[in-house]
């Protein structure tokens, strides 16, 4: 993964100084607090947002309870992507954490962009292409992993931001349980 956003970034820093201007014109930075809500059920993904800092969730309802599908870190992009490239109402909320920066882009803005900006299409290119390599890579390892991995590895890849997500959200983003992810941890 860590290629993929050297790529990223390699072309980002390859634009022209009109292409860097544009995007910049579109790229605004926003803060939310925590427990604030970056989009919510129901409502049309009009927007991506790039973690600059803090932790964000996704997670959905099921029969009133909050299933966690996605622990967003700093360089993840949140989107609730279904519902960004269909434009049709999210299944999914976006949560802030911890409090959290975010550089937030209009889709809309930015497909008129790509019209001028020709790198701009790469860009969405391979930012399509790492969100698919992240999901890929999560379901792999929900599937494929005992719960003992699953939190080793989150512990392994993200270790100073694990205090701050609460348990129950660790739980529910391994598919595990609360009594199992505790058993878990006193193993450990």
């Amino acid at each position: 993964m860590n290629e993929h956003l050297k790529k990223i970034n390699t072309l980002i820093d390859g634009f022209d100084a009109e292409t860097h201007s544009a995007l910049q014109a579109i790229s605004k930075t926003k803060k939310y607090k925590k427990g604030e809500f970056l989009l919510y059920q129901g409502e049309v993904c009009k927007s991506s947002f790039w973690i600059e800092e803090g932790i964000t969730r996704k997670y959905y309802m099921n029969e009133k309870k909050e299933v966690t599908t996605e622990l967003l870190f700093k360089h993840d992009l949140a989107v609730a992507f279904s519902s960004y490239v269909s434009n049709q109402p999210s299944r999914e909320f976006i949560q802030a954490i911890t409090d959290v920066t975010v550089s937030c882009m209009d889709k809309n803005a930015f497909q008129h962009l790509k019209i001028n900006h020709p790198q701009l299409i790469q860009l969405d290119l391979l930012m399509t292409e790492y969100y698919t390599m992240w999901l890929e890579r999560r379901l792999f390892e929900f599937h494929t992993l005992s719960a003992m991995e699953k939190y080793k590895l989150i512990l392994k890849e993200q270790p100073d931001f694990i205090r701050h997500i609460p348990l129950t959200y660790i739980a529910s983003y391994l598919g595990i349980s609360l009594e199992t992810l505790s058993r878990v941890r006193t193993k450990i």
